[in-house]
């Protein structure tokens, strides 16, 4: 231990199992995909993406952060949730090119699926439910006592969180249809659940999750459970400042598309009186030789 803080590495072979099946199912999915499309390249900032998501993950639930999360400090647990919602999934999204995931959508019935899951007010209602149910105290404290259930927990904020990014960075552009500035209200709405559970945690001054036992040094220093909760809370808050650094390049782009549009309005425009010129420039000359016979 280290300050009173359990370093132990919480050993999971379910999990460990889980990210060497995701590794082996990218690499298959990008062999078959090539197959079928020789033409396909993956280009090196996706692979890059891929393996930072892996490690991230595996830092997640399989060191003692995982331990201490479980155990000692909700705050860990929170560092925990931000890095699987907020860097893990747009990472793995990042990592997936279009053709990787066309044969999936090729097919009806999974395109139809696939529509449903991402549209942005279901993927919106999806993940915050999720989020939100897994921290009510009774439920949380549960998963809390069973480390299986606790990953579970993990994972579905994870998986979630996936449907949660996709409306706004989601490869298959096709199927994403919001202009950018219905992208920046669901990027501002999106957030709005969390953010106010992150306020509650942090501002009402009581205790919600009993479970965790605060190391004795880090009580003599003046970290309290109350204390702890509200630096949770602080942890959580951080997704939505990413919210707001998604929505400056929407903006900055809505402002491109503005002015293309008006680019091309205003050539339609020049267009349209050189031609109205024209045509009255050849009636004029028409009149002038009929004058002169």
């Amino acid at each position: 231990m280290l300050n009173g803080l359990d370093f132990s590495w919480h050993w999971s072979p379910i999990t460990l199992i889980g990210l060497i099946l995701l590794c082996l199912l990218y690499a298959v999915g990008i062999g078959l995909a090539r197959r079928h499309n020789p033409q396909a390249t993956l280009n090196n900032y996706r692979l890059a993406a891929f393996i930072a998501a892996i490690l991230l993950m595996a830092l997640v639930f399989l060191t003692p952060l995982d331990t201490i999360a479980r155990t000692q400090l909700f705050a860990a647990h929170m560092i925990q949730a931000v890095t699987l919602t907020t860097l893990c999934s747009p990472l793995l999204l990042a990592s997936c090119p279009d053709w990787l995931l066309q044969p999936i959508i090729a097919q009806t019935q999974l395109r139809r699926i696939f529509q449903a899951l991402t549209h942005p007010l279901v993927a919106s209602i999806i993940f915050n439910l999720t989020f939100l149910t897994w921290h009510v105290p009774s439920l949380y404290n549960l998963a809390l006592e069973h480390g299986t259930l606790y990953h579970i927990e993990l994972l579905s904020f994870l998986l979630t969180s996936l449907l949660n990014w996709w409306p706004l960075i989601g490869p298959l552009r096709e199927l994403r249809h919001s202009s950018y500035p219905a992208q920046m209200l669901y990027a501002f709405l999106d957030g709005q659940p969390v953010d106010i559970f992150a306020f509650l945690v942090v501002f009402t001054g009581v205790v919600f999750y009993t479970h965790y036992t605060i190391p004795p040094q880090f009580i003599q220093w003046g970290y309290s459970a109350v204390a702890d909760q509200t630096i949770a809370g602080a942890f959580l808050l951080i997704p939505g400042l990413v919210d707001l650094v998604v929505m400056s390049p929407l903006f900055f782009r809505w402002l491109a598309q503005i002015e293309h549009h008006a680019k091309i309005a205003d050539q339609q425009r020049q267009e349209e009186e050189e031609a109205e010129a024209a045509r009255l420039a050849a009636e004029a000359d028409t009149e002038t030789e009929a004058n002169v016979e």
